[in-house]
């Protein structure tokens, strides 16, 4: 295997240095955060005499804690880059600064669709989008388009042979199996390329990027030569279904934010999604071949989310891996309906988790060992919060709770909230001192509205996300598995028939929480509210969310619009 030599300028050193006491900082703020919030769980706890239930919750809550804790802290470091420097993207990723962006394009870029079983009408019209767009500013001969199909199914293969392989202008290719899924299909793409393509920009079967942001990013990685992977911060295309409309709306808001914090402590061993990024091809192959894992084990079999072990190989072997932290550009679209947000975030759950056979093992950086562990973190909070549930009410049913200091408990509750809340608040708080960006959005009242509502929907969807997580986490470790399939990206109804199928656990998990703890202490009633109605209202909210009739009104009003709606680009 040939070697990659790596030249570490004097500039990439001195900036490996001052990530130092950044990383320093973020942790004593979330290990201090972690230590005082848990003292006073704990003097809650304790004030109702220590028992089995109580050390219980103490240490699942001390388990789940700082995930929330991180991305609280993350979101206050990047508003206030935002609010106080002139150039936040460039101040937290010196790519950008070394980067010409009218240079010559010399490198050759293949922009690579994923695709598997995927609506190909839709999949031909954001090539065609993209193609005009790059054409518009580039010429040359250098950035081509290549489909990656992973197709099997008779009717949609010939589909894709009719729309990809009849466009000289496109190359179309399609593997008779469907091994080691999306993580397999570029791969094998690279090793069949490397010698000819110097990088790939890696885009899924709902990516879309304007030209621009296209030329960008091959000029930051002409420019950057020891630069592996550069992810982009993606957001929501403008969607009709309501469903996906506030859940952008939100997001992008704390995207924002959040991404900022990470770049800039992160720095270059920051976080790449899996999509909307481009990766230097030759160091992608000689370093970033994902393991199988061995059968006979929970997790087995090739990787689900390759993208965070991708990066942390790719790191391990010298090359940087970073985000860009502003808006340009680059987006994608969310699922329209609650059932199928639940079905890829099942999917995303199996595959961060498949990252517990990995932690342990040698060869990588421990910022890339952190970067796994993070992202096993997030799956973690929804299984300690409902065995929480569970032994706080088992032993209030029991009688051997004793008096809770209220104003302790309702302190720890509303403090939670504030760390749950923070990092959209703080996104929307930022828009709303910038009068340029408060009128891209619809003026400060329409942006209001849309906070408010995306508020009201995060409090219904946490609770049903926490009990379809947990359940598929139990179900894992008896061998229950989600394959790899194409994603439902077109709007439609949800009847109630399909509403009830998948949703009648929450259901009756709320109605199990919410009579209890009417039986235990039903002063707490009001405060459970939060948590209760997102369960018990789960099947009407499935169906209103996904109502056309909803979506129009919203429209129409622009609740929960986003700049760029209307752009015929998008």
């Amino acid at each position: 295997m040939s070697i990659i030599s790596i030249d570490r300028t004097m500039p990439a050193m001195t900036e490996d240095r001052q990530l130092r006491p950044r990383r320093i900082l973020v942790l004593l703020l979330n290990l201090a955060s972690w230590i005082a919030l848990g003292a006073l769980m704990a003097q809650i706890i304790g004030s109702a005499g220590w028992s089995w239930a109580g050390v219980t919750i103490m240490l699942l809550y001390l388990i789940a804690l700082p995930w929330t804790l991180l991305a609280f802290w993350n979101a206050v470091i990047g508003f206030f880059i935002l609010r106080f420097h002139n150039d936040p993207a460039s101040y937290t990723n010196p790519a950008l600064k070394r980067t010409d962006l009218q240079a010559a394009i010399t490198a050759r870029t293949a922009l690579c669709f994923c695709i598997r079983h995927e609506n190909v009408p839709g999949v031909l019209a954001r090539v065609k989008a993209m193609r005009r767009s790059l054409g518009a500013l580039y010429q040359g001969r250098q950035i081509e388009f290549h489909i990656l199909s992973d197709s099997t199914r008779a009717d949609i293969c010939a589909e894709e042979e009719i729309a990809f392989a009849s466009d000289p202008s496109l190359h179309y290719r399609r593997r008779s199996a469907n091994i080691g899924y999306k993580a397999g299909n570029l791969r094998d793409f690279a090793i069949a390329y490397s010698d000819q393509v110097d990088f790939m920009i890696v885009l899924d079967a709902d990516s879309l990027m304007s030209g621009a942001a296209v030329l960008r990013l091959v000029r930051v990685m002409q420019a950057n030569p020891n630069l592996g992977i550069l992810q982009t911060l993606v957001t929501g295309r403008p969607a009709t279904s309501p469903f996906a409309r506030i859940f952008q709306f939100g997001m992008r808001h704390g995207m924002r934010t959040h991404t900022t914090g990470i770049a800039w402590w992160q720095g270059s061993s920051g976080p790449y999604w899996g999509h909307n990024a481009i990766i230097r091809l030759r160091p992608f192959v000689a370093h970033c071949a994902l393991p199988v894992l061995r059968e006979g084990l929970p997790l087995a079999g090739h990787m689900l989310s390759h993208d965070q072990v991708e990066a942390a190989l790719m790191r391990a072997a010298g090359f940087d891996v970073r985000v860009t932290a502003d808006e340009f550009e680059s987006w994608e679209e969310n699922p329209p309906r609650l059932p199928d947000f639940i079905r890829r975030d099942l999917r995303w759950c199996q595959g961060n988790l498949q990252y517990l056979r990995l932690i342990g093992q040698r060869g990588f950086r421990p910022m890339g060992r952190f970067q796994l562990c993070n992202a096993i973190a997030m799956y973690l909070g929804a299984p300690a919060s409902i065995i929480m549930l569970t032994v706080g009410i088992a032993n209030g049913l029991s009688g051997r709770h004793g008096h809770v200091p209220h104003a302790l408990a309702f302190g720890l509750y509303f403090g939670m909230l504030i760390l749950g809340f923070a990092p959209r608040l703080l996104g929307v708080v930022d828009i709303l001192l910038r009068t340029e960006d408060r009128r891209r959005w619809g003026g400060g009242m329409r942006l209001l509205a849309g906070a408010a509502t995306d508020a009201v929907f995060t409090v219904m969807i946490g609770p049903v996300m926490m009990v379809a997580q947990s359940r598929f986490i139990f179900g894992l470790l008896f061998g229950q598995r989600i394959i790899w399939e194409a994603q439902q990206r077109d709007d439609g109804a949800v009847t109630l028939r399909e509403a009830i199928s998948g949703l009648w656990p929450q259901f009756l998990l709320g109605l199990f929480f919410g009579s209890a703890t009417w039986l235990v202490a039903p002063g707490s009633l009001p405060w459970a509210i939060p948590t209760l109605a997102g369960s018990l209202l789960a099947v009407p909210f499935a169906c209103i969310t996904a109502s056309p009739q909803l979506g129009a009104w919203m429209q129409r009003v622009r609740l929960c619009s986003v700049p760029g709606e209307g752009d015929d680009f998008r």
